[in-house]
């Protein structure tokens, strides 16, 4: 069940980082002056009611991992795994929240460009912890 857990949250934040590096980043440049401090600040607020939860349930998921390692899995994927949690978690703080606080006080087209060009960090993080997190629940299916 852990690993079924791990990999549903990991997969979830892998689609929603796709979206945000995709779609949602990219459009940033086109609302308003006038209306982008509230847009950033309602951007800000409202994608926390997602990741937040999501990324903090796999944190701990992928804490437990590591920990009580499963007799199915190696310990190089649980560990390379949280170092890849660790990283997401690292640069969303390091970089990412500094560059969206930076653009509640108004659209900054530098700014924006460091925003999705360091999100690609974070975007191939998920996609590669995603990657480990289906091999490891593969493994713990097999017979």
């Amino acid at each position: 069940m852990l690993l079924l857990v791990h990999a549903a949250v990991t997969l979830l934040m892998l689609g929603v980082i796709l979206v945000v590096q995709l779609v949602h980043y990219p459009l940033f440049q086109y609302v308003r002056a006038a209306n982008y401090e509230a847009f950033q600040a309602a951007h800000m607020r409202r994608i926390t009611w997602i990741v937040a939860p999501a990324m903090s349930i796999e944190l701990g998921t992928a804490g437990w991992i590591a920990w009580a390692l499963p007799l199915s899995v190696p310990a190089w994927m649980a560990w390379t795994g949280l170092g890849l949690v660790a990283f997401i978690w690292g640069t969303t703080a390091l970089v990412q929240v500094p560059l969206h606080a930076r653009l509640t006080k108004g659209f900054d087209a530098a700014a924006h460009r460091r925003l999705v060009a360091t999100n690609w960090l974070r975007t191939g993080a998920w996609a590669l912890r995603a990657g480990l997190a289906l091999w490891m629940l593969g493994l713990s299916l097999a017979p």
